[in-house]
């Protein structure tokens, strides 16, 4: 019997992880959009199916430095265009983030429930205190971490190792999830049971319980 205990006690998530963009807040085309929007100052455009295939998930900074590698874009612009970046993605922000229900109601009941609720993103910290504060789901929040709170961004673990550290928690007791190739392998690296999703609208209660059950009777 005592046996029997300490494994249940083992399979129990305790709690979930949330990556931000495209995931919690449908904003991968918004960091696009103001990315281009300063890049083209300088004649520069990222197309979006490359923005898909190698940026998606990135920290603004090492999409500037893949730019830079390639030949694209001189080192010494890289903190005036991020600058405007960040301004135009405040913009957009401001415009386009509004509440959804499904991620209200999903977090809601997951604190209700007793699960620690946190969020991981490769976004700045600014960025989602605008995010959280505009689609009212800051106030279910443990905690969240951002690019700026770590040295080494998605696809390195370390701001899942982080938020593990601060929920004082083992990999195996908590839900990660994520949306893009960046974040997984983050999320992977780091140990946790990652929910990969392709849309915000599949990150809902359903999913994220019937994910969590389905871990727990492994």
């Amino acid at each position: 019997m005592k046996l029997i205990f300490i494994l249940i006690m083992i399979l129990k998530i305790k709690a979930v992880i949330f990556d931000m963009d495209g995931v919690l807040i449908d904003a991968k085309e918004w960091h696009y959009e103001a990315l281009n929007k300063a890049l083209a100052i300088f004649g520069e455009e990222i197309e979006f199916s490359e923005h898909q295939s190698t940026y998606d998930g990135l920290p603004t900074k090492s999409k500037l430095d893949l730019l830079s590698e390639t030949g694209r874009l001189p080192y010494k612009l890289h903190g005036f265009i991020n600058e405007l970046k960040q301004k135009y993605t405040m913009e957009i922000t401001a415009v386009k983030c509004k509440p959804k229900f499904i991620h209200q109601y999903a977090l809601s009941k997951l604190k209700e429930e007793g699960y620690k609720i946190a969020l991981a993103s490769n976004s700045v910290r600014k960025t989602i205190k605008s995010m959280m504060e505009l689609s009212k789901l800051g106030r279910f929040l443990d905690f969240y971490l951002s690019n700026e709170d770590v040295e080494n961004p998605k696809p390195n673990p370390e701001i899942y190792l982080k938020a593990l550290d601060k929920l004082n928690l083992s990999a195996k007791e908590v839900v990660i999830i994520e949306d893009n190739d960046h974040g997984i392998e983050a999320a992977n690296s780091a140990g946790g049971n990652v929910l990969k999703v392709q849309s915000v609208n599949e990150v809902n209660y359903k999913n994220i319980k019937n994910y969590i059950n389905f871990i727990e009777s492994k």
